[in-house]
């Protein structure tokens, strides 16, 4: 037997052990990924002198790429608070604090963005400064630090404080005990020991992803007027149940309260689409709340966001700090709705009121309300409370001292009791969960007990109900069946120009229900219902391709193959509870006739059906979005050898052929079918650094970027592609082309949101000098040129604003030296407009000047000052 164990936790999930060296690396931290090992054995309770605690991993090793298949990849924050509690490695006199730290190992990137992700995951907002900025008062920002550094034990420490780092790369380094890890490819390692190696692949298969550690069944769920679906009950330790989560009802429409691990699994046993998604309330940040959200970018729609400002700003920093991205870049995924702490806000009818909760991170409760016949019928949602015993030894009447004031314990106190006809409570104990006892004398009609991992005690029992996943609690019950709004609705968003009567021919027929597994239409066989889905998910199977898309409301299955009496060429089949309108192919095919809508519908067909098995649209992208791109995109073909420049407006989508992707003269990726070119300067406006040729005759979709910057799935996959090519970029070895700007290790200025934009200021000037080498014309230089000067504007307006905010001594001079930066980069413009030959202008030397200097000289100076007020 080798000395090195490895292990196949899950898809994507593997762990390595050797345990001569006393080394358990968690080779990917998926969410709920804990769960995972605890069902394994590989997480396992123990003793020792007398003292409980429990096994488990010392190390993880992290995804080269934080996002994969529209799910977060590395997501650190449960695996690292169960080492350092559970397995009490920070607890003093523990046998499990032996002077080791956790070990983060990964990218140098990676490694950053999730200390910084668990930075924000522990504190949330972390100054007053940054309170204020996002919509807190002076005094209210000073009694919200106060109350976080009681909950932090007096300071605010980096997670740099609690954890070692390593970094990898090609060459082999060393982890600790002998055993040394080195990257083979981006996303695999080679972890060797004693002469004895193992190959660890992160990389999840396409189409597929992350499992769901416990089962969940599936539910045939009614649209009721006003009703909460019971979604989670659990905590993030629980290994049979989600994490505490509802799901509102409200007039047809669908609202999550919160968004935790596997919330697609969630949403598929409940038999709903995420494109039947209307909004979500969030309550605050923490992952077992917080890592679904990248499910819910997966919707073809900005899923409306619905917070207090204070959350928002804690959500958006730390989505921020997980994908290297700006704060303000949360917009273009979701559409956010502030909502007024304290006060009832209106949603579309729905009246919902956020209450204060305090918690060592930006947290609210929720109430929810709709008038009815005896007033008003509620639901109260107090996710991540706390324990009022915890509240009461707060406070204290030093208001500079850490903790709370009498009166804000007295509100939260007055908070907790408001009753409701149903109210779901935190009762998961210790520092910062809530107490069933504080509950005892609630006057709400029904209250139910969440966020726990173990059994209720026989006096919980007696204080409040439990809700198995699936529950639903019927507030306003419907007197008709919300369903045919939405057949309606869709067949008007398919058929615009239609009239109204001729719709309702086709909405004149029986909506059906399909149970999960249950296979619609068949491959091979002929088409004699076309199914309009309505609720629900079902997958499109090709079986010689061994492809796989995901359907949700609107698609309509079967229809070209109905319209000329076609074989079907895949299967579809439901993946939870489904209802479809069923309308009979030949009345479908009158339909058509009359309207004269064969030709129209044909081509959009046949388009759709190219999106639909590509991986950029191949799930969850609903049929009218589809349809709305098939009408817009054009044919273009291209000669083999000719260089391709598509311009801003679009993206390409490759039909046939292949096309080289070149980073100077080396190529580095060849472009096939149903892959992708354009984004940077589409739909990131970021000039490429690369060059594209036709290596043989293609022809290539183009579609309006205008279309696709709007829908959040499609941008969050091609921000998930550019953010791949550009670590492999970095992270690999490009010697060959000595003509460009490296990024390096040192150019790093600790500040992970200028860093950065340091490293899109390299790849704009690595796209100038790429296009110089190529010998593009001095109009395509300058226009470079421009950008990198406008982005160099926004950079330096970044820098400045944070020396400014946090009184940085050398900001004066900082800024008069980008003053000088911005009139030698005019200067450079000039010198390339003038020049008769501009491959003759010294602009890599200028670069190696102008940008590495000033990062390497004065941008470093300002590192440890920012470090010390917490800014990283």
């Amino acid at each position: 037997m080798g000395s090195i164990r490895k292990i196949e936790v899950t898809t994507g999930v593997w762990w390595v052990e050797v345990a001569a060296a006393n080394l358990r690396i968690l080779c990917g931290c998926p969410a709920d990924v804990v769960k995972h090992l605890m069902k394994r054995g590989l997480i396992a309770p123990a003793e020792c002198a007398g003292i409980a605690y429990e096994t488990g991993p010392n190390a993880i090793l992290l995804s080269d790429v934080m996002v994969q298949n529209g799910t977060f990849a590395n997501l650190g924050e449960f695996p690292v608070l169960q080492m350092l509690y559970r397995q009490g490695m920070i607890i003093p006199d523990h046998p499990g604090n032996t002077g080791e730290k956790p070990l983060l190992i990964g990218s140098a990137e990676q490694v950053r963005a999730q200390l910084q992700y668990i930075y924000r995951g522990n504190y949330g907002l972390i100054s007053e400064d940054e309170l204020i900025e996002a919509g807190a008062s002076a005094q209210q920002a000073k009694d919200l630090m106060r109350m976080k550094l009681k909950f932090a034990f007096g300071r605010i420490r980096h997670p740099q404080e609690l954890l070692d780092i390593l970094t990898v790369d090609a060459e082999p380094v060393a982890i600790r005990g002998g055993v040394t890890i080195r990257r083979v490819r981006l996303n695999t390692f080679e972890i060797c020991y004693g002469g004895d190696c193992v190959t660890v692949d992160l990389t999840l298969p396409p189409f597929e992803t992350y499992e769901c550690p416990y089962p969940l069944g599936f539910y045939n769920m009614q649209r009721e007027y006003f009703s909460v679906v019971h979604s989670g009950e659990g905590d993030g330790w629980d290994i049979n149940r989600p994490s505490m989560s509802s799901i509102l009802m409200f007039q047809g429409r669908v609202y999550l309260i919160d968004a935790g691990p596997n919330i697609l699994f969630t949403l598929d046993a409940l038999g709903i689409g995420v494109n039947e998604i209307d909004g979500i309330f969030h309550t605050h940040s923490h992952d077992d709340h917080f890592s679904g959200l990248t499910t819910l970018i997966r919707a073809d729609h900005r899923i409306k966001y619905f917070a207090t400002p204070l959350v928002r700003a804690s959500v958006s920093r730390k989505m921020a700090a997980l994908l290297s991205i700006e704060p303000s870049a949360f917009a273009d995924y979701f559409e956010c709705h502030d909502l007024v702490e304290g006060e009832w806000n209106e949603v579309d009818g729905l009246e919902v009121r956020p209450l204060f909760s305090p918690h060592p991170v930006e947290t609210t409760m929720f109430m929810f309300r709709a008038p009815w016949e005896d007033g008003y019928r509620t639901y109260a949602h107090w996710a991540d409370v706390c324990r009022l015993e915890v509240l009461r030894s707060f406070v204290t009447d030093d208001a500079d001292a850490p903790g709370i004031s009498q009166a804000m314990y007295l509100n939260v106190t007055a908070a907790y009791a408001l009753p409701a006809n149903v109210k779901k409570v935190d009762v998961g104990g210790g520092m910062i969960h809530g107490d069933a006892y504080d509950f005892r004398d609630d006057r709400s009609g029904k209250v139910i007990l969440a966020h726990t991992s173990g059994r209720n005690t026989v006096a919980q029992k007696a204080i409040g109900s439990t809700a198995s996943f699936g529950n639903v609690d019927v507030l306003i019950p419907s007197n008709h069946d919300f369903i045919w709004r939405s057949a309606y609705e869709l067949l008007l968003a398919y058929f615009p120009e239609i009239r109204h009567h001729q719709l309702r021919v086709l909405l004149n027929n029986p909506v059906e229900t399909f149970n999960p597994g249950t296979i619609l239409v068949k491959e091979r066989r002929p088409a004699d219902f076309i199914y309009l889905l309505l609720s629900g998910s079902v997958e499109s199977l090709h079986i010689e391709g061994g492809a796989r898309s995901v359907l949700s409301a609107g698609a309509m299955i079967g229809e070209l193959f109905a319209l000329f009496d076609a074989p079907v060429t895949e299967t579809y089949r439901a993946i939870g509870f489904v209802k479809a309108l069923r309308i009979p192919a030949s009345l479908y095919q009158d339909f058509v006739r009359r309207n004269d809508l064969s030709a129209a519908i044909t081509r959009i067909f046949e388009n759709r059906q190219f999106l639909q098995r590509t991986w950029l649209f191949g799930e969850v992208v609903s049929t009218r979005t589809l349809n709305r791109l098939a009408k817009e995109m054009t044919l273009s073909r291209i000669p083999v050898g000719e260089t391709i420049d598509i311009g801003p407006e679009s993206v390409a989508l490759v039909i046939s052929g292949q096309v080289g992707r070149y980073l100077g003269e080396q190529q580095v990726e060849i472009l096939r079918s149903g892959d992708f070119f354009g984004e940077e300067l589409s739909i990131f406006w970021t000039p490429s650094m690369f060059r594209l040729k036709a290596l043989t005759a293609t022809e290539v979709f183009l579609v309006p970027a205008g279309l696709l910057a709007g829908i959040p799935s499609v941008r969050w996959k091609l921000f998930e592609a550019s953010g791949r090519r550009m670590t492999s970029i970095f992270e690999g070895d490009h010697s060959g082309n000595g003509g460009l700007l490296h990024w390096r290790e040192e150019y790093r200025v600790d500040v992970l949101r200028l860093d950065t934009q340091h490293r899109r200021m390299f790849e704009q000037a690595n796209s100038i000098l790429e296009a110089i080498q190529a010998g593009q014309g001095v109009d395509d230089i300058l226009s470079l040129l421009d950008s990198m000067n406008e982005y160099a504007h926004y950079h330096f307006g970044e820098e400045e604003a944070l020396m400014v905010r946090y009184a940085y001594p050398q900001a004066e001079a900082h800024r008069e030296h980008h003053a000088q930066l911005s009139q030698q980069l005019l200067d450079m413009r000039q010198t390339f407009k003038d020049a008769s030959d501009i491959t003759q202008v010294d602009f890599l030397p200028f670069l190696q000047t102008w940008l590495v200097g000033h990062i390497t000289g004065e941008d470093r100076l300002y590192t440890e000052f920012l470090n010390g007020k917490g800014v990283y």
